[in-house]
């Protein structure tokens, strides 16, 4: 199941309130200590000969009978950078309800409803390591290219939170929002390190999990298959199994949870049966 560009354009039905909720979230954050001739204003300092005598404050001059300079500071755009997982464990679902494909749109959408505000995107996959795969021009164009090159992505191998998500901190220049989408299977303590290392920026973690990872859905004799190494197993799933894979997946799950909590970032787990305009609302940045 590929994904498909028509759920970009069906995102126009939320814009508006899924924009009011970021730019009430990121309010003061486009602003820089840099001074300029831009649209904030900053503080007033005498005007030196030399100076442009347009930014001379005459409402000032005429209580003080001092020429002062205003000094604005400049308007920076908000940058969004997307990281993928792309790890073998991504590749679970068919149809719709396909990890991958699911995670994919919600980071799509970001880009989408970035671009549309004329801020910035970065968007990269991830396994043990990182690759940028947008150009850079944080357009429309850009976001359908995009799909193309995630449909031609074949998730594989084993996802290095730690390392990965480390390596990608040491290229974010300013504070920023970081949408990390995956289904968080790794090493709790990777995870950690990763989260721990994109905690300076706003980090929202979308959990994308299918309904038979949240669930078992079958017991007795059963074949079970790997997805991020090559193993097959052949084992008996009892209702006492599906209770311990129960509790020791809620028991991950919150660990992310709230480790994320602590760093100040936001956690949200949604679950690919569900209405994708569903989850991806849960998923845009809350009030």
């Amino acid at each position: 199941m590929a994904v498909d560009a028509d759920f970009l354009y069906e995102l126009q039905r939320f814009e508006a309130e899924l924009k009011r909720k970021v730019n009430s979230v990121f309010q003061g954050e486009q602003e820089t200590s840099e001074t300029g001739e831009g649209l904030i204003f900053a503080d007033h300092r005498k005007y030196v000969p030399g100076d442009d005598t347009d930014l001379i404050d005459w409402n000032l001059y005429a209580r003080t009978e001092e020429h002062y300079i205003k000094r604005y500071e400049e308007e920076r755009n908000l940058t969004t950078h997307i990281l993928l997982d792309a790890s073998g464990s991504m590749e679970y679902g068919d149809g719709d309800e396909n990890k991958f494909d699911y995670a994919a749109k919600v980071g799509l959408g970001y880009a989408y409803l970035t671009a549309s505000e004329n801020n910035d995107f970065r968007f990269s996959v991830f396994t043990d390591t990182f690759e940028r795969i947008d150009s850079g021009r944080s357009n429309e164009g850009e976001v359908l290219g995009l799909i193309d090159t995630v449909n031609e992505t074949e998730p594989e191998g084993q996802a290095d939170f730690g390392r990965a998500l480390g390596e990608y901190a040491g290229t974010i220049g300013s504070r920023s929002l970081v949408v990390v989408v995956s289904d968080f299977i790794g090493d709790p303590d990777g995870i950690r390190e990763g989260i721990d290392a994109l905690a300076d920026h706003h980090l929202r973690l979308v959990c994308t999990l299918s309904p038979d990872e949240l669930s078992l859905p079958t017991t007795g004799d059963t074949i079970i298959e790997g997805v991020e190494r090559d193993l097959e197993r052949r084992t008996y799933i009892s209702n006492r199994t599906v209770q311990r894979y129960q509790d020791r997946l809620n028991d991950h799950l919150n660990g992310v949870e709230e480790h994320a909590a602590s760093r100040g970032a936001e956690y949200v787990l949604v679950n690919t049966e569900d209405d994708f305009f569903d989850s991806f609302s849960r998923a845009w940045p809350s009030e």
